[in-house]
């Protein structure tokens, strides 16, 4: 298992738009998630020990940051071929299991992770209203183990500065974690 870590945040960049099947049977794109004031896009698996630590804090945040006007959406794109708990069916059960608020989306092909440059899991995009990246940094001080209870929101922190502004912080701090698994081309 590769860790690595997430790129400095672009910032400006404009998110490519998808069409993806979610585990509740409906399809999702940028326009049906954004909210008025932007959009978080979490690349995120079931396998992980980086996303296991943090999905707790990942569904608390989401609630927080949609009554400050930010849509969410999980976007699972390793290939469940090699890693079986990645597969739709599981994503469903963790979606469950985790009460997960906002769409979980299978990026079968995989493009999407390659046209958003998604490295890991969890990768987190923070998208202005404008649809422009303004954060990609990590959660928090989590890693495999979750922080403690009481450690900074950098993600929350940095979603509530771009809902309000409509920019994110000069400083992030990178996102660490697995590796996306990429099918063999």
């Amino acid at each position: 298992m590769a860790s690595l870590e997430t790129p400095v945040c672009d910032f400006g960049w404009k998110a490519a738009d998808f069409d993806l099947p979610g585990v509740d049977g409906k399809r999702y794109n940028l326009a049906s998630v954004k909210g008025e004031k932007g959009l978080l896009v979490m690349f995120i698996c079931n396998h992980c020990p980086y996303v296991k630590a943090i999905r707790d804090r990942i569904v608390r945040d989401v609630a927080e940051l949609r009554q400050h006007g930010i849509g969410a959406i999980a976007i699972m794109s390793n290939n469940p071929v090699e890693y079986p708990e990645d597969s739709f069916d599981n994503m469903a059960r963790i979606a469950r299991e985790c009460d997960f608020s906002f769409p979980y989306v299978w990026d079968e092909t995989q493009q999407v992770a390659k046209a958003y440059g998604a490295v890991c899991t969890p990768d987190f995009f923070g998208l202005n209203d404008r649809l422009e990246l303004q954060y990609r940094g990590r959660l928090d001080a989590s890693r495999k183990e979750a922080a403690p209870p009481g450690a900074r929101r950098e993600l929350f922190e940095g979603m509530l500065q771009v809902a309000r502004t409509g920019q994110g912080p000069d400083e992030q701090i990178p996102s660490i974690g697995c590796s996306i698994k990429w099918q063999a081309e």
